[in-house]
């Protein structure tokens, strides 16, 4: 495929494979946040790695990733390791370097989401808030916020009013934040995607008045489900602070009303 044709996320998570197990990629502008790449970015960086690296099995469905150092713009070393490589699904154990430092390392079992069966039973239910829009779009933040997290500029986010209490110096208290996430350039949401917008919100912190970002230390994806076009669904909880530790768990929704991804991730409390 010609790059020029291809979207923004694939150009900006495309890797060149160096030899049989190591890959190059070069990480641009514009999905930092306070200064850091962002952990979902970093986490479909390895999502389309292993793609790459295992085509039969092109999709993610479970990857557990732990942040060692601030990743920064620029090259980016990669290397994977093959554990296992079944009929269905194949796991992996991936490594990421910048500049000779270590920034990631995972584990992940890709297989293939179109080939599941489609026997969903569940007692989960969509987060309960207005359509796009009818909830506020992150793009209308201050110049400030903005600038301190320039992916956002890459992703269409819509705030549901119900959980934006902190933009006013009113946080619920709840740990709640929900609404709609699409890529910016409307390319319609794929497996990999749906790696990245599982950590592209801010952080649930804000709804408790805890601001500043909060560095991440392990995220546990499950992918569930090729989703639907459309926006997707997003709902960001926290119930435990502890040890200086909170714990966020996210939910992925699909215009089909299918729970199509989760996660849950552990992370610092916001730096004052």
């Amino acid at each position: 495929m010609n790059p020029s044709s291809q979207s923004e996320f694939a150009r900006a998570t495309a890797v060149s494979r160096r030899s049989e197990n190591t890959y190059s990629a070069e990480i641009g502008t514009g999905w930092s946040v306070a200064g850091a790449v962002n952990g979902g970015y970093l986490l479909a960086l390895a999502g389309r790695t292993l793609r790459e690296a295992s085509p039969n099995t092109p999709d993610p469905l479970v990857v557990s990733m732990y942040y060692l150092g601030p990743g920064g713009e620029g090259p980016a070393d990669i290397s994977t390791r093959t554990i296992r490589e079944g009929r269905s699904s194949a796991t992996f154990a991936l490594d990421l370097v910048q500049t000779g430092a270590p920034k990631i390392t995972a584990l992940a079992t890709m297989g293939n989401l179109g080939g599941l069966p489609d026997d969903v039973a569940t007692t989960a239910a969509p987060p309960d808030m207005p359509s796009p829009d009818s909830c506020i779009d992150v793009a209308e933040a201050s110049e400030e916020f903005l600038a301190a997290a320039p992916l956002l500029g890459r992703y269409d986010i819509r705030l549901d009013p119900a959980t934006t209490g902190f933009a006013v110096g009113k946080p619920s208290g709840r740990g709640l934040l929900q609404g709609w996430i699409r890529l910016a350039d409307g390319t319609e949401p794929d497996s990999l995607s749906l790696l990245a917008f599982l950590d592209a919100f801010p952080p649930v912190m804000f709804d408790l008045g805890r601001f500043n970002w909060a560095p991440t230390m392990e995220l546990t994806a499950h992918v569930r489900a090729v989703p639907a076009p459309g926006w997707i669904g997003v709902k960001v909880s926290t119930r435990n602070i502890a040890g200086g530790m909170f714990e966020e768990d996210c939910e992925l929704w699909d215009s089909a009303g299918r729970l199509v991804a989760q996660s849950r991730q552990l992370a610092r409390q916001p730096r004052d």
